[in-house]
C-alpha cells in the first residue's frame, strides 16, 4: 500500500467486486420481474437462454438469496475502500442511513403483494431495492471517512499521570497511618499514607473546606494519644479540636503509665479555663528568656514588625519591654512577674518608672537610652520608642485576660515525665489580633520547656499556624527531632505563611519539613508543590491526518507527576504529598496522590457520644473584676514602695555626705582651709586667653 501501483490495483479490485454485486442484483431483477421487462420489450432469446443457465446455480431460486449475495459483495467492496478522512464525520448519522437503507432493501418484497399492474409492481420493487442499496453504499463509503483512532479518550490526561503508591501499612510506636485509595491507570487500589517519622515535621496545607482537620488532624490527635504522647494543641476555632482531644484522652487514658492531666486556656468562657502565667519566674532563668518573651509579644501584636526586625523603632520597644519583664522577675524573686503586672507597670509616668527601673543593675544597659532621652528632654524620640509598646500592650488590658494570665494552675512543661499534660489553647477568629499575641507567648514559653532531653514523646499540633507568631520555628523542627517532639503545622496556603512570617522565614519553614500533606491549593503554592513532586515517564500520542490515511506516533517523555492545575482542582478529602522514612524502615514510594478514607458513619456515631469539656470552676464577674483591680493596686504599691526606698536612700546619702564634709573641714588647719578655699575659687574662675 506504499506505492501508487498498489493503490490502483486495490481500486480495481474494489470496483470489480462492486460490479459483481450490481450484476447479481440485475439478474435477480430480470428473473423476478420478467413479465414487466417483457411488457417493455426488454427481453431477448439469447439473454433468456444465458440467464437461464446462470439460474441453474441455485443462487437465484429464492426471493432473498440473490439479494443477500449482492449485499455481501457490496460489503466486501466497502472493506477495502479508503475515503477522505473527515474529523467532522458523525457515526450516528452514518448508521441511521445504513439502517434505513437495509430496511428499504429487505422490505421491498412487500411491493410484490400489491394489486396493481405488473409494470407498477416491478417498478416499486426495483426502485425500493435500489434506493436501499444506494443508502447502504453511501453510508458504508462515509464510514471510511471516520477517524478510528480517537485521542480524546482521556482528555485530562488523568490515567497518564497516575503512578504506583505505597500499599503496605508501615507502623511503629510514633507513626501516623492514614488509609487511602488511589487510581493506577483504570484501576482503583487501596493504599496507606505512612508518616513513620513525625519528628521530621509535618506540614498540612489546604484551602478552607479541603478537609485538613476532618481527614488529617483528627487522626493525628487520635493516633498520638493512643500511642501515649503528651500533647500541646493550638485550636484556632475553639473547641472543635479540643473536644476531640478531651474525649480521646478519656478513651486512651489506660495506655499511659501516668495519665496526663487535661488543661485548657480559653479567654471567652472563664468557667472552662485554667489559669497559667506564661512569664512564670521559675522558667525564666536569664535575661535572654525575657528578651525572647518580649519579642514574641511585640511581634504578635504588630505582625508587620516581623519583616522589620533590626530597625531602631522596632528593637527599642522590645528592649523596653524586656527591661520591665526582667525587673519584675528580679523583684522579690518574681512575686509580680506576670504579663498583667508588666502591662500596668508600663503605664506608670516616666519620672516614677525610670526611678524604679534604675534600681535594678541588670537592666541598666537596656534602659539607659530611654533615661538619657528623658533627661535630655527628647520627649518626641522617647514617645516614638516606647509608645508603640504601650499602645500595643494596652489592647491586652482586659479583666478576662488578666484573670487567666495571672494564675498558676499548671506549668507549660507538657512532656514532663512525672506530670505529663494535654494542653489545649483556644483562639477566637473574631478576636484574633488580641488573643493571638498572648497565645504566641504561651507557645513560645512552652517550646522552650518541651525541647529538652530526657522528656516524654510529645506532639505539638498548630491549627491555622500563621495566626500566631513563633520565632525560630525552623530551629524547633531541626533540633526537636532528637528530643521526640513531633510538630504539625496546618496552613491554608504558603502565601499566607509568607504574608505573616516574611518571605525568608516562610521559605525555610516550608522547606525544612520532611512530610507534606496538601489538599486543594492554588497559585504559587500549587506550582511549588508540583515541582517538589518531580516528573514521571508518560506516554504521548500524536496523529497526522492525510486525505486517505491517518498516521499515529507514540512516544514517552518526562512530565510533572502531579501538575499544578490538578492540585488546584482537588476535591475535599483528596490529598497529594510525600513522606519521610527512617534508615531502618525504608519507603521506596514516598509520593502519593490519593483520597483519604474516613468512616463517616462511625465518626458521626462517635461524635454523638462525645462529652463536653468540663467546667473548671464557677467564676463570677465580681471575682474577675477584683483580680483586675488587685493587680493595679499591687503595681501602684510596688512603685510607691520603691520610690519611698529611693527617697530614703537619697536622704541618707545626702546626710552622710554633709557629715563627712563637716568632719573633713574640722580636721584641716585654718591656713589650709583658707588655701583650699582660695584654690577652689581660683579653679572656678574662667581662664583668660
Amino acid at each position: 500500500m506504499q506505492t501508487g501501483e498498489d493503490t490502483q490495483g486495490l481500486r480495481k479490485i474494489i470496483d470489480f467486486t462492486r460490479l459483481i454485486s450490481l450484476f447479481i442484483l440485475a439478474i435477480h431483477f430480470y428473473i423476478l420481474c420478467y413479465r414487466a421487462f417483457e411488457v417493455l420489450g426488454w427481453t431477448a432469446e439469447l439473454t433468456d437462454r444465458l440467464i437461464a443457465n446462470i439460474a441453474k446455480t441455485g443462487l437465484f431460486g429464492g426471493l432473498f438469496g440473490a439479494k443477500l449475495a449482492a449485499l455481501l459483495c457490496l460489503l466486501i467492496s466497502l472493506l477495502g475502500a479508503q475515503g477522505r478522512k473527515d474529523e467532522k464525520a458523525q457515526l450516528k448519522n452514518m448508521l441511521i442511513g445504513i439502517v434505513i437503507g437495509l430496511l428499504f432493501y429487505w422490505l421491498a418484497f412487500l411491493a410484490l403483494y400489491m394489486t396493481a399492474a405488473d409494470l407498477l409492481v416491478a417498478g416499486m420493487y426495483i426502485g425500493l431495492s435500489l434506493l436501499g442499496y444506494l443508502l447502504v453504499l453511501n453510508g458504508g463509503v462515509r464510514l471510511t471517512r471516520l477517524i478510528k483512532s480517537r485521542l480524546d479518550r482521556d482528555i485530562f490526561n488523568s490515567e497518564n499521570e497516575t503512578f504506583p503508591q505505597e500499599e503496605r501499612l508501615l507502623e511503629n510506636e510514633y507513626s501516623i497511618n492514614l488509609p487511602a485509595k488511589y487510581q493506577l491507570k483504570k484501576q482503583q487500589r487501596e493504599s496507606w499514607i505512612n508518616i513513620i517519622n513525625p519528628f521530621r515535621g509535618l506540614l498540612v496545607a489546604g484551602t478552607p473546606g479541603a478537609g485538613k482537620s476532618y481527614f488529617v488532624i483528627r487522626h493525628i490527635i487520635d493516633q498520638h494519644l493512643r500511642k501515649g504522647f503528651s500533647m500541646f494543641l493550638y485550636d484556632f476555632k475553639f473547641d472543635d479540636l479540643s473536644k476531640i482531644a478531651y474525649n480521646k484522652l478519656l478513651h486512651y487514658r489506660k495506655n499511659y503509665k501516668i495519665c496526663p492531666k487535661f488543661y485548657v486556656i480559653n479567654f471567652d468562657d472563664l468557667d472552662r479555663t485554667h489559669r497559667c502565667n506564661p512569664l512564670d519566674p521559675q522558667s525564666m532563668l536569664d535575661l535572654t528568656d525575657a528578651t525572647e518573651a518580649s519579642r514574641t509579644i511585640m511581634m504578635g501584636l504588630n505582625r508587620d514588625w516581623i519583616k522589620k526586625q533590626g530597625d531602631f523603632f522596632v528593637e527599642s520597644p522590645i528592649n523596653f519591654l524586656t527591661a520591665i519583664i526582667w525587673y519584675l522577675r528580679c523583684y522579690e524573686n518574681g512575686r509580680y512577674c506576670t504579663l498583667p503586672h508588666v502591662i500596668e507597670l508600663m503605664q506608670v509616668e516616666y519620672d516614677n518608672l525610670f526611678g524604679v527601673l534604675e534600681g535594678q543593675p541588670e537592666i541598666q544597659v537596656l534602659i539607659n537610652p530611654f533615661i538619657s532621652a528623658w533627661k535630655n528632654n527628647a520627649s518626641a524620640q522617647l514617645e516614638g520608642q516606647i509608645a508603640s509598646a504601650k499602645i500595643g500592650l494596652a489592647r491586652l488590658s482586659s479583666a478576662s485576660l488578666y484573670y487567666v494570665l495571672s494564675g498558676n494552675d499548671f506549668t507549660l512543661d507538657v512532656n514532663n515525665p512525672d506530670e505529663p499534660k494535654i494542653i489545649c489553647v483556644g483562639n477566637n477568629p473574631q478576636k484574633l489580633q488580641t488573643y493571638g499575641a498572648v497565645l504566641s507567648l504561651y507557645i513560645s514559653r512552652m517550646i522552650k520547656l518541651v525541647n529538652r532531653k530526657g522528656q516524654l514523646k510529645s506532639s505539638l499540633v498548630f491549627d491555622e499556624f500563621p495566626t500566631i507568631y513563633f520565632n525560630n520555628m525552623d530551629s524547633l523542627i531541626a533540633t526537636a527531632r532528637s528530643n521526640k517532639v513531633a510538630t504539625t503545622l496546618a496552613v491554608q496556603d504558603f502565601s499566607q505563611l509568607k504574608k505573616d512570617y516574611g518571605a525568608e522565614q516562610a521559605e525555610v519553614i516550608t522547606g525544612i519539613v520532611g512530610n507534606v500533606i496538601s489538599g486543594q491549593v492554588t497559585g504559587d503554592t500549587a506550582k511549588k508543590l508540583s515541582e517538589s513532586f518531580g516528573k514521571i515517564s508518560q506516554e504521548k500520542e500524536s496523529r497526522n491526518i492525510s486525505s486517505s490515511d491517518i498516521s499515529i506516533s507514540r512516544s514517552t517523555q518526562m512530565d510533572y507527576a502531579i501538575p499544578a492545575s490538578k492540585i488546584a482542582s482537588l476535591s475535599s478529602g483528596e490529598f497529594v504529598g510525600f513522606v519521610a522514612d527512617n534508615p531502618e524502615q525504608k519507603i521506596a514510594l514516598k509520593m502519593f496522590h490519593s483520597e483519604i478514607q474516613n468512616d463517616h458513619a462511625a465518626i458521626t456515631r462517635e461524635e454523638k457520644g462525645y462529652v463536653d469539656i468540663p467546667v473548671v470552676q464557677q467564676v463570677s464577674k465580681e471575682e474577675v473584676t477584683e483580680n483586675y483591680q488587685q493587680i493595679k493596686r499591687q503595681v501602684a504599691a510596688l512603685v510607691a514602695k520603691e520610690l519611698q526606698l529611693i527617697s530614703a536612700r537619697t536622704k541618707k546619702d545626702d546626710d552622710a555626705g554633709s557629715v563627712k564634709q563637716a568632719m573633713d573641714s574640722k580636721k584641716l588647719p585654718s591656713k589650709a582651709r583658707t588655701r583650699k578655699s582660695e584654690k577652689v575659687k581660683t579653679k572656678d574662675r574662667p581662664i583668660s586667653l
